[in-house]
C-alpha cells in the first residue's frame, strides 16, 4: 500500500510563457512603431550661391637636408655646417616671397642636431611659419 502525505499531492509550479511571449511582442511593436529611422537622403536644402575665392598655395622655402647632413636651400647648396650661412641663405631666399612657409624636407637618417639648426636659422631668419615635410605610410 502507498501512503500519500499532503506535501506530495501539491503539484510541481508551472511557469506558463504564453504571457511572457505576449509582453514580449508588445515591446517589440512598441518599439518598432516609435522608433526614427534617418532619411538624410530625403532632405532637400537649397543652398545661397555665392562666389568664392579659391585658397592660394602658401609661398615656401624649402630646406633639404641629406642623411649625411649636407644642406640646400631652394637646391642651392649651403656650403657650410654654420647656423649662420644657413640663415644668410634663407635671408636671401625670404625677400622674393611675401609671408613664406619653410618647409624642412630631412631624411630619416639625418642627424638631429642638423634639423635643429635648420630650425633656429629659421628663427633667426624671421621666418615664423616653419612646417615638416613627411611621407605618407603605405
Amino acid at each position: 500500500m502507498r501512503f500519500t502525505t499532503q506535501a506530495s499531492r501539491r503539484d510541481a509550479p508551472e511557469l506558463s510563457l504564453v504571457p511572457l511571449i505576449d509582453v514580449v511582442l508588445v515591446i517589440l511593436i512598441f518599439l518598432s512603431v516609435t522608433t526614427t529611422f534617418s532619411q538624410v537622403g530625403q532632405l532637400r536644402i537649397d543652398l545661397p550661391e555665392g562666389e568664392a575665392q579659391t585658397a592660394q598655395e602658401p609661398e615656401t622655402i624649402h630646406v633639404q637636408i641629406t642623411a649625411d647632413g649636407q644642406v640646400f636651400v631652394e637646391g642651392v647648396a649651403v656650403p657650410t655646417q654654420d647656423v649662420a650661412a644657413l640663415r644668410q641663405a634663407l635671408v636671401r631666399q625670404a625677400p622674393a616671397k611675401s609671408d613664406p612657409v619653410v618647409v624642412i624636407e630631412a631624411d630619416a637618417a639625418t642627424p638631429h642636431q642638423r634639423v635643429i639648426d635648420a630650425l633656429r636659422a629659421a628663427q633667426e631668419a624671421g621666418l615664423a611659419k616653419v612646417t615638416f615635410a613627411v611621407e605618407q605610410p603605405q
